[in-house]
């Protein structure tokens, strides 16, 4: 049974509207994760009456002309403007860019909330076109207790199934793997990646996705992967398909932590996908122990990219710390345990190398308490 819920995104979204400061509030995330429902619920509840919402993928052509009637037309109402599937319209960027200064020329106060799914779109318009004129809210895949709180499933459940909460009402009826294959990866492959970005070779495209999930928090390097897609290309190949994957928030590629900036970007990637549920796909059974191990360690790993970006893996030699994650000039080592032994040799090791790092456990025990508050626990726990 689905229960509306308050996803964190909107805390932000509201303070800086509150804040009143004219910088356009840009809502990026995955599809399907309760952007726009969670902005419109919002927005019915604190500006009644006050918006004026809209979609690019709503209109047959969303031109530019169009997008200049709804940005004047929501002036003269004097209400908030919302766009949603922003990366949809025509030149969005350019318009907004000329719209927005033109306004602010004019002393003509508009608030305007974009909303979108396409990363790689968006990122590419605001950085080209839109630098210091918008505040980034970024929306995340679900984690468990937002999945417990809207559709009651357990830890257990969400190990496997976890993510994406239109998944969810499909898990019992046993339609559940087409569902998330049909509905969300291949959409957003097709609308997200393809449809905007050249790919010589889509099948293969495709298939990189099913090699890359199957890897799940586990270090490899891009001459194997290349080998698995039996491409004839090099290495830039692979590294551009997990560079667009990663755009469209369906996994990250973690690089090995070093102080040397260069042994950083040449290192093999951990691939970390961004959902449980794609691990599951490449099951689509029970987990064993080690499986489960493998779940729990990518379910920490999201979890800390909401925290910072900078997260790394490390290892030397047989020693291993499952994620490093740099937080200004602190910098935490954190081991996944799920029932495996002999893993924390890897933190003494890493403390001896880098006498300032914080050292940190994360177990099935004391998870739920990470989840709730990520920088919290790990200050409070790190050693």
């Amino acid at each position: 049974m689905k229960k509306s819920i308050k996803l964190k995104f909107i805390d932000k979204l509201d303070s800086n509207l509150k804040l009143n400061n004219g910088l356009l509030q840009v809502i990026i995330g995955p599809r399907q994760v309760g952007k726009t429902t969670t902005t419109l619920e919002y927005l019915e509840h604190e500006h009644a009456n006050r918006f004026h919402y809209v979609s690019g993928d709503s209109v047959f052509n969303a031109s530019k002309d169009w997008l200049i009637e709804q940005w004047h037309l929501a002036f003269q109402e004097q209400k908030l403007l919302v766009i949603d599937e922003i990366q949809k319209c025509e030149n969005w960027s350019e318009v907004i860019k000329a719209l927005w200064d033109q306004f602010k020329r004019e002393k003509k106060p508009l608030n305007c909330v974009l909303l979108g799914s396409s990363s790689l779109q968006i990122q590419k318009g605001l950085t080209e076109s839109l630098t210091g004129r918008f505040q980034l809210i970024p929306v995340f895949h679900w984690n468990s207790e937002e999945s417990n709180r809207g559709y009651h499933l357990t830890f257990e459940e969400y190990l496997r199934y976890g993510g994406y909460p239109g998944s969810y009402p499909f898990i019992k009826s046993g339609d559940w793997a087409q569902f998330v294959k049909q509905s969300i990866i291949s959409t957003v492959i097709e609308k997200d990646i393809l449809q905007f970005q050249n790919v010589k070779s889509p099948a293969l495209f495709k298939q990189a996705f099913e090699i890359l999930i199957s890897y799940p928090a586990q270090e490899i390097s891009y001459t194997k992967l290349l080998g698995q897609i039996q491409d004839k290309g090099n290495t830039d190949l692979i590294k551009y398909y997990i560079s667009l994957y990663e755009g469209a928030f369906l996994i990250k590629a973690l690089a090995k932590f070093s102080e040397n900036t260069i042994k950083v970007k040449s290192s093999s990637p951990k691939i970390l996908p961004l959902a449980p549920c794609f691990y599951q796909l490449s099951i689509l059974d029970e987990y064993d122990s080690t499986e489960r191990g493998r779940a729990f360690e990518l379910v920490v790993g999201a979890q800390l990219l909401r925290t910072a970006e900078d997260l790394y893996y490390w290892r030397e030699g047989d020693f291993e710390v499952d994620f490093v994650l740099k937080v200004g000039k602190k910098i935490f080592a954190i081991e996944v345990k799920s029932g495996r032994k002999g893993k924390l040799a890897g933190l003494a090791k890493f403390k001896e190398k880098y006498s300032r790092a914080y050292q940190v456990v994360i177990t099935p025990e004391n998870y739920r308490e990470f989840e709730s508050d990520p920088m919290g626990y790990l200050k409070a726990t790190s050693q």
